[in-house]
């Protein structure tokens, strides 16, 4: 075998594992899509959900945070 036979043997080994590890990354880079795409969904709805959240503790807040004082009296004072 040369020398020249010999180069072309190892380029092809070496671009075989090259094929091989991007076929790997591939399926990575879909499945970490995948897995983003999902957080996206759910953090879209993790905020609305604080949103309503953070309305209804506005209303409760308003109706707490009333001063006694600002009520009328009972009507047998």
């Amino acid at each position: 075998m040369s020398e020249a036979d010999t180069n072309t043997t190892s380029i092809e080994q070496r671009l075989t594992e090259l094929e091989v590890r991007l076929s790997f990354l591939d399926g990575t880079v879909q499945s970490l899509d995948a897995t983003v795409a999902a957080q996206d969904r759910l953090l879209v709805d993790l905020r609305r959900e604080l949103q309503k959240l953070r309305d209804e503790l506005g209303g409760i807040s308003a109706t707490l945070s009333h001063d006694p004082r600002d009520e009328p009296p009972p009507p047998h004072y």
